[in-house]
């Protein structure tokens, strides 16, 4: 009888366990962008990541609008950790987009890489500057992406209203290349790493051509809005651009709120770095994901992460 008992004991003891153990699953929302740009998938081989080396953890990508979506989801509790190019700044600092609404409780977790801004026009279009884009359908970015931040504020800096200069269409990568395809847009600002797919389709293809961003608006930007810096794309990145291309690019980040737990942060920041060769794999751009890159950081680290980056000398 008592043996009974203390099996029935020992029984409800690991039941207690495993029932303790069910309640500890933390589920973690990763905002990512289109699934024809680089940071869905390069989310979805995160979330893999973490899952398999992370006990507990239920990680999932979401295709989303990108860097402004993001941050509005992880505002409104929907996402735990976003992709996100260099608007990310503006956010924290409640400027430009973000006027008076800053996001004081955002913290990066690690640098990725870094993402240029990439003008693009229909091949027959006849386009050879970034003025010609007025008077023209131009796809500035899906709604609430980054991309569209990035293309108002250059399209103002350039001298043109993008609301009536030029008739601006609100589409994802994927969704540009097809318009580019069917002859529906003349042009494209688009922001996304080298080699992002809709950007080698459209060349591949030979849909588009490259333009020069001006030297004389690059420093207006770069004054204006710090996270950027000058950038090259080196002649023949993709097929049918024989000559360099100058523009400018910003870091981007993987971002969290301040509240997320300081050892989760920690462990999910190892992971990915133990791991990064399983990023690279999807994206060759995610080599640049090291950790002497915390440098183009321009908010605050998370904890968590700030503790990987000292435990291995990265930071002071």
């Amino acid at each position: 009888m008592r043996r009974s008992f203390v099996r029935w004991m020992a029984a409800m003891v690991v039941l207690g366990v495993m029932v303790s153990g069910a309640s500890a699953t933390v589920f973690i929302n990763i905002g990512t962008g289109s699934t024809g740009g680089t940071y869905y998938p390069v989310g979805a081989a995160m979330a893999k990541i973490w899952n398999e080396k992370i006990e507990g953890m239920k990680a999932n990508a979401q295709s989303t609008g990108g860097t402004v979506n993001n941050l509005q989801l992880m505002t409104d509790n929907e996402a735990e950790v976003g992709f996100m190019d260099g608007a990310y700044y503006a956010a924290y600092t409640g400027t430009g987009k973000f006027e008076g609404k800053p996001m004081e409780n955002l913290r990066a977790l690690v640098p990725l890489y870094p993402e240029p801004v990439q003008l693009m026009v229909a091949r027959q279009s006849g386009i050879k500057t970034l003025g010609e884009f007025k008077g023209k359908k131009v796809s500035i970015g899906a709604v609430a992406s980054g991309t569209e931040v990035t293309a108002r504020q250059l399209l103002k800096v350039a001298g043109m209203d993008p609301d009536k200069d030029i008739t601006p269409e609100n589409l994802g990568v994927g969704d540009t290349t097809g318009a580019f395809g069917d002859q529906r847009i003349d042009a494209a600002v688009m922001v996304g790493a080298l080699g992002m797919a809709g950007v080698v389709e459209a060349t591949t293809l030979g849909l588009v051509d490259f333009i020069d961003v001006p030297q004389d608006i690059l420093e207006k930007v770069m004054k204006e809005t710090p996270y950027w810096v000058p950038f090259t794309i080196p002649a023949n990145y993709y097929k049918g651009q024989p000559n360099e291309v100058k523009t400018y690019a910003s870091w981007n980040i993987l971002g969290v709120k301040a509240d997320l737990d300081e050892e989760l942060a920690y462990r999910m920041t190892k992971a990915l770095f133990e791991n990064r060769a399983d990023l690279v794999l999807v994206n060759s751009k995610m080599e640049n994901m090291a950790p002497e890159n915390v440098k183009f950081i321009m908010i605050p680290l998370h904890p968590g992460a700030e503790k990987y980056y000292k435990e291995i000398g990265a930071v002071k």
